[in-house]
């Protein structure tokens, strides 16, 4: 009877370990499916957010403060970004923009497609922390990796057109900046 007892024991314990080792396989699958398994963080939200393809993807992404959450309807992964670095999406619009708080790679879609923009950003202190010229992507954005707990101003020119707002990269703060209207 005792080794009924075990049998039982050991059957229930590994049928245990595989559902747990299968949900590591689903997280996996979707990355494969998703064309992101391997990738980091930051290659994640860097290669999504530069996609070419039209808004909205058939999947979800999300950059949260310390991570990317993707998703394929069913399951959702949290893939970890870098410390000491904070990503911050700016879609720079002239007559249409839309709320944003966490940047959604797969559905945020600016109003500026393909348009080259001149972008500079400082910190509190002044001290320049991006200056360059950029083409907007397919999503109306562009991203940039910014150091973490800093607050400044991002300014965009495109032509006779600028404009500025404030951001910050300290805990809780937006990943997306869909307020920075041309004018």
């Amino acid at each position: 009877m005792r080794s009924r007892f075990h049998l039982a024991t050991l059957v229930v314990a590994s049928a245990a370990l595989l559902v747990g080792c299968s949900t590591t396989t689903s997280e996996d699958d979707v990355l494969a499916d998703l064309g992101l398994d391997g990738l980091t963080g930051q290659e994640i939200v860097t290669q999504l957010d530069a996609s070419t393809e039209s808004r909205p993807l058939d999947f979800t992404a999300s950059v949260r403060e310390d991570e990317v959450l993707v998703g394929d309807g069913t399951t959702e992964i949290a893939v970890p970004l870098d410390d000491n670095q904070f990503y911050v999406s700016i879609a720079p619009y002239i007559e249409t923009t839309h709320e944003c708080y966490f940047h959604s790679l797969a559905t945020c879609q600016g109003e500026l497609v393909d348009e080259p923009v001149d972008v500079r950003i400082t910190d509190a202190d002044g001290a320049v922390l991006v200056e360059e010229s950029a083409t907007t992507y397919a999503n109306g954005f562009v991203g940039y990796w910014l150091p973490e707990d800093v607050e400044g101003t991002i300014e965009i020119t495109q032509g006779d057109l600028s404009g500025n707002v404030p951001f910050s990269t300290t805990e809780g703060s937006p990943t997306c900046v869909t307020t920075l209207q041309l004018t």
